[in-house]
Protein backbone atom coordinates (compact mmCIF):
# COMPACT_ATOMS: atom_id res chain seq x y z
CA UNK A 1 0.00 0.00 0.00
CA UNK A 2 1.66 3.27 -1.07
CA UNK A 3 0.93 6.84 -0.39
CA UNK A 4 0.02 7.72 -4.03
CA UNK A 5 -2.72 4.99 -3.86
CA UNK A 6 -3.93 6.34 -0.35
CA UNK A 7 -3.76 10.05 -1.68
CA UNK A 8 -5.28 9.07 -5.18
CA UNK A 9 -8.11 6.79 -3.67
CA UNK A 10 -9.01 9.71 -1.02
CA UNK A 11 -9.73 12.51 -3.75
CA UNK A 12 -11.90 9.64 -5.45
CA UNK A 13 -13.83 8.97 -2.29
CA UNK A 14 -14.42 12.70 -1.81
CA UNK A 15 -15.36 14.04 -4.79
CA UNK A 16 -19.05 14.21 -4.97
CA UNK A 17 -21.00 11.38 -6.87
CA UNK A 18 -23.94 9.79 -7.14
CA UNK A 19 -23.45 7.53 -3.68
CA UNK A 20 -22.06 11.14 -1.60
CA UNK A 21 -25.50 12.52 -3.09
CA UNK A 22 -27.41 9.54 -1.65
CA UNK A 23 -25.63 9.72 1.58
CA UNK A 24 -26.32 13.34 1.93
CA UNK A 25 -29.65 13.05 1.29
CA UNK A 26 -30.45 10.25 3.79
CA UNK A 27 -28.40 12.00 6.72
CA UNK A 28 -30.57 15.00 5.89
CA UNK A 29 -34.30 13.46 5.55
CA UNK A 30 -33.79 11.27 7.79
CA UNK A 31 -31.29 11.75 9.96
CA UNK A 32 -27.54 10.29 11.21
CA UNK A 33 -28.62 6.85 11.51
CA UNK A 34 -29.93 6.81 7.89
CA UNK A 35 -26.97 8.45 6.80
CA UNK A 36 -25.11 5.87 8.39
CA UNK A 37 -26.93 3.02 6.65
CA UNK A 38 -26.71 5.22 3.27
CA UNK A 39 -22.97 4.93 3.34
CA UNK A 40 -22.68 1.40 4.48
CA UNK A 41 -24.96 0.33 1.60
CA UNK A 42 -22.98 2.58 -0.97
CA UNK A 43 -20.05 0.95 0.42
CA UNK A 44 -21.58 -2.40 0.11
CA UNK A 45 -22.46 -1.46 -3.43
CA UNK A 46 -18.45 -1.01 -4.24
CA UNK A 47 -18.76 -5.32 -3.83
CA UNK A 48 -19.62 -6.37 -6.87
CA UNK A 49 -17.74 -3.86 -8.96
CA UNK A 50 -14.28 -5.22 -7.33
CA UNK A 51 -15.09 -8.76 -7.75
CA UNK A 52 -15.91 -8.05 -11.65
CA UNK A 53 -12.96 -6.10 -12.07
CA UNK A 54 -10.98 -9.27 -10.54
CA UNK A 55 -13.10 -12.18 -12.50
CA UNK A 56 -12.08 -10.47 -15.88
CA UNK A 57 -16.63 -9.54 -15.81
CA UNK A 58 -14.97 -5.98 -15.86
CA UNK A 59 -13.27 -6.58 -19.22
CA UNK A 60 -16.43 -7.91 -20.35
CA UNK A 61 -18.37 -5.02 -19.56
CA UNK A 62 -16.03 -2.55 -20.85
CA UNK A 63 -15.18 -4.28 -24.51
CA UNK A 64 -18.77 -4.94 -25.01
CA UNK A 65 -20.69 -1.76 -26.25
CA UNK A 66 -23.97 -3.69 -25.15
CA UNK A 67 -23.61 -5.14 -21.83
CA UNK A 68 -22.18 -1.45 -20.87
CA UNK A 69 -25.40 0.52 -22.28
CA UNK A 70 -27.62 -2.09 -20.45
CA UNK A 71 -26.10 -1.71 -16.85
CA UNK A 72 -25.89 2.53 -17.84
CA UNK A 73 -29.48 2.86 -18.98
CA UNK A 74 -30.40 0.73 -15.70
CA UNK A 75 -28.60 3.38 -13.57
CA UNK A 76 -29.86 6.25 -15.10
CA UNK A 77 -33.81 4.85 -14.80
CA UNK A 78 -32.99 4.06 -10.75
CA UNK A 79 -31.74 7.88 -10.78
CA UNK A 80 -35.11 9.33 -12.44
CA UNK A 81 -37.11 7.21 -10.59
CA UNK A 82 -35.42 8.61 -7.13
CA UNK A 83 -35.89 12.16 -8.53
CA UNK A 84 -39.71 11.47 -8.98
CA UNK A 85 -40.03 10.06 -5.24
CA UNK A 86 -38.36 12.45 -3.57
CA UNK A 87 -40.20 15.23 -5.68
CA UNK A 88 -43.64 13.07 -4.30
CA UNK A 89 -42.73 12.51 -1.02
CA UNK A 90 -43.26 15.34 1.34
CA UNK A 91 -42.86 13.58 4.37
CA UNK A 92 -39.03 12.71 4.04
CA UNK A 93 -37.83 16.53 4.14
CA UNK A 94 -40.38 17.49 7.54
CA UNK A 95 -39.09 18.22 10.89
CA UNK A 96 -42.07 15.78 12.18
CA UNK A 97 -41.79 11.80 14.02
CA UNK A 98 -45.52 11.53 12.64
CA UNK A 99 -44.07 9.48 9.47
CA UNK A 100 -42.59 6.30 10.22
CA UNK A 101 -38.98 6.13 9.99
CA UNK A 102 -37.97 4.42 6.68
CA UNK A 103 -36.43 1.07 7.31
CA UNK A 104 -33.04 -0.04 7.41
CA UNK A 105 -33.66 -2.32 4.77
CA UNK A 106 -35.09 0.09 2.32
CA UNK A 107 -32.05 2.51 2.27
CA UNK A 108 -29.62 0.02 2.48
CA UNK A 109 -31.18 -1.89 -1.00
CA UNK A 110 -31.65 1.97 -1.76
CA UNK A 111 -27.83 2.68 -1.39
CA UNK A 112 -26.65 -0.85 -2.80
CA UNK A 113 -28.53 -0.07 -5.95
CA UNK A 114 -26.93 3.50 -6.65
CA UNK A 115 -23.85 2.10 -6.81
CA UNK A 116 -23.99 -1.33 -8.38
CA UNK A 117 -26.08 0.43 -11.38
CA UNK A 118 -23.27 2.68 -12.30
CA UNK A 119 -20.90 0.89 -14.60
CA UNK A 120 -18.14 3.19 -13.47
CA UNK A 121 -17.14 2.17 -10.41
CA UNK A 122 -16.07 -1.15 -12.35
CA UNK A 123 -14.23 0.73 -15.43
CA UNK A 124 -12.32 2.28 -12.20
CA UNK A 125 -11.06 -0.58 -10.83
CA UNK A 126 -10.12 -1.88 -14.23
CA UNK A 127 -7.33 1.37 -15.04
CA UNK A 128 -6.89 2.32 -11.63
CA UNK A 129 -5.89 -0.83 -9.63
CA UNK A 130 -3.28 -1.81 -12.06
CA UNK A 131 -1.46 1.45 -11.29
CA UNK A 132 -0.28 0.61 -8.18
CA UNK A 133 -0.92 -3.40 -8.85
CA UNK A 134 1.54 -5.20 -10.52
CA UNK A 135 -1.31 -7.98 -12.29
CA UNK A 136 0.68 -10.25 -13.35
CA UNK A 137 2.87 -10.78 -10.48
CA UNK A 138 2.45 -13.91 -7.81
CA UNK A 139 -0.23 -13.03 -4.88
CA UNK A 140 -1.61 -10.03 -7.33
CA UNK A 141 -5.34 -10.86 -6.61
CA UNK A 142 -4.62 -10.82 -2.54
CA UNK A 143 -3.10 -6.86 -3.45
CA UNK A 144 -5.85 -6.20 -5.06
CA UNK A 145 -8.20 -7.66 -2.39
CA UNK A 146 -6.32 -5.71 -0.27
CA UNK A 147 -6.61 -2.31 -2.27
CA UNK A 148 -10.12 -2.83 -2.58
CA UNK A 149 -10.74 -3.41 0.78
CA UNK A 150 -8.83 0.23 1.80
CA UNK A 151 -10.79 1.70 -0.76
CA UNK A 152 -14.07 0.23 0.80
CA UNK A 153 -13.06 1.59 4.36
CA UNK A 154 -11.90 5.08 3.39
CA UNK A 155 -15.78 5.15 1.11
CA UNK A 156 -17.97 3.83 4.36
CA UNK A 157 -15.77 6.49 7.16
CA UNK A 158 -16.29 9.69 3.91
CA UNK A 159 -19.46 8.90 3.40
CA UNK A 160 -20.47 8.57 7.03
CA UNK A 161 -19.29 11.79 7.64
CA UNK A 162 -21.01 13.23 4.91
CA UNK A 163 -24.00 12.10 6.44
CA UNK A 164 -23.66 12.76 10.04
CA UNK A 165 -22.75 16.31 8.86
CA UNK A 166 -26.27 16.78 7.14
CA UNK A 167 -27.84 15.38 9.54
CA UNK A 168 -26.37 18.14 11.83
CA UNK A 169 -27.88 20.59 9.75
CA UNK A 170 -31.78 18.45 9.81
CA UNK A 171 -33.27 20.18 12.53
CA UNK A 172 -32.34 24.02 11.24
CA UNK A 173 -33.03 23.20 8.05
CA UNK A 174 -36.43 21.04 7.98
CA UNK A 175 -37.95 23.50 10.53
CA UNK A 176 -38.61 26.29 7.87
CA UNK A 177 -41.44 25.25 5.19
CA UNK A 178 -39.80 27.61 2.61
CA UNK A 179 -36.26 25.75 2.74
CA UNK A 180 -38.08 22.19 2.83
CA UNK A 181 -39.79 22.95 -0.34
CA UNK A 182 -36.66 24.22 -1.98
CA UNK A 183 -34.46 21.61 -0.60
CA UNK A 184 -36.80 18.55 -2.11
CA UNK A 185 -37.46 19.76 -5.02
CA UNK A 186 -33.49 20.61 -5.32
CA UNK A 187 -32.74 16.91 -3.97
CA UNK A 188 -35.47 15.36 -6.92
CA UNK A 189 -33.53 17.93 -9.00
CA UNK A 190 -30.00 16.98 -8.65
CA UNK A 191 -31.32 12.96 -8.76
CA UNK A 192 -32.78 13.64 -12.11
CA UNK A 193 -29.78 15.56 -13.63
CA UNK A 194 -27.32 12.68 -12.30
CA UNK A 195 -29.53 10.18 -14.11
CA UNK A 196 -29.21 12.72 -17.26
CA UNK A 197 -25.28 13.04 -16.55
CA UNK A 198 -25.04 9.47 -16.37
CA UNK A 199 -26.84 8.38 -19.96
CA UNK A 200 -25.12 11.22 -21.60
CA UNK A 201 -21.42 9.58 -20.09
CA UNK A 202 -19.92 7.68 -22.82
CA UNK A 203 -17.44 4.86 -21.52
Amino acid sequence: MTIPFLVTTLIVVVTPGTGVFFTLSAGLSRGARAGVLAAFACTLGVVPHLLAALTGLAALLQASAAAFEVVRYLGVAYLLYLGWSTARDRSAFAATTAAPPRSAARVIVSGVLVNLLNPKPTLFFVAFLPQFVDTTAPGSTRSMLACGAVFMLLTFLVFSGYGIFAARLRERVLTRPRVTDWLRRSVAGTFVALGVTLALTER
